[in-house]
């Protein structure tokens, strides 16, 4: 039976240690961290990742506002409004919550931001820095996981491991966040022939293809490390990953939950970004 990598509970000890490193901030220079969310449309699901991000900033103590804008916002409207803080020293950290509505961008959008308040990592100098080996901001989801493995005492070095998944947001990164810790990667995706024995090959499985319940017993070996980063809604509406945990759970050594394990880290990773970006911008980098 597996143990289960309890991102909750790594989350709540890493938020109270920031919570004392703001408080110390605001103390020693005055100014608290400041996070601003720029929320386009009425989409369910942003909704409440916006929520739950300000509900954890305000446990910290980090200044948090979101901007709320209708779907009908301009192209040029947005990147204006980005514009605006990109230089208002008040906020650190600047994150576009996607997606977007159509007839915007996303691209022009996430160039729009400037790379030192870019604390989802999106933008292409900071992706280019973690490719290079010289991360600055990196996409919270990931460098979520790698926190979550170095809690448990995972070691990544030497180890086969298997991404499911290429998008610029979870599946990339996380392959280059594996392989600088000196593991041997493959990324897999839906064009992958023999998924499910490339996958078995893996001492750590990261499954992050939105597609629910995809990886199954015949995915895994015996004593893998499985990393669920699926969010998906099944026919009764209920939330599940991508990795069947009751048919996995018996066969992996360790397994991440869902809901409460990659989720609460990559909002803790978030605020964790916001307040090294306040640093950084203080020390002039």
């Amino acid at each position: 039976m597996a143990q289960l990598l309890d991102g909750k509970k790594l989350a709540a000890s890493m938020q109270a240690e920031m919570q004392s490193e703001v408080a110390k901030i605001k103390e020693k220079d005055g100014i608290v961290p400041g996070l601003v969310v720029i929320l386009v449309g009425e989409d369910p699901a942003s909704q409440i990742y916006v929520r739950n991000k300000e509900v954890a900033a305000g446990k910290m103590g980090i200044r948090s506002k979101v901007d709320r804008r209708p779907d009908t916002i301009t192209e040029a409207d947005l990147l204006a409004l980005i514009e605006t803080y990109n230089q208002d020293e008040q906020f650190h950290g600047i994150l576009v919550q996607l997606p977007l509505p159509a007839h915007i961008d996303e691209e022009k959008v996430i160039l729009a931001i400037d790379p030192k308040k870019d604390v989802d990592g999106f933008h292409p100098l900071n992706i280019g820095r973690l490719f290079a080996g010289d991360p600055v901001m990196i996409p919270c989801t990931p460098y979520g996981i790698m926190k979550l493995l170095a809690a448990y005492n995972i070691s990544v070095a030497g180890k086969n491991a298997v991404v499911i998944g290429r998008s610029n947001i979870v599946g990339k990164p996380m392959a280059h966040l594996l392989l600088q810790e000196n593991a041997t990667v493959t990324i897999a995706h839906s064009k992958t022939q023999n998924l499910p024995a490339i996958a078995k090959k893996a001492d750590i499985l990261v499954a992050a293809v939105g597609v629910g319940h995809l990886v199954d017993k015949n995915y895994v070996k015996e004593g893998a490390v499985v990393i669920d980063v699926g969010m998906n809604r099944d026919a009764n509406n209920k939330l599940i990953g991508d990795v069947d945990f009751a048919a996995v759970e018996p066969i992996a050594d360790f397994i991440t939950p869902v809901p409460g394990g990659v989720g609460p880290m990559t909002i803790t990773m978030l605020l964790y970004q916001t307040i090294k970006a306040y640093h950084l911008q203080k020390s002039g980098v």
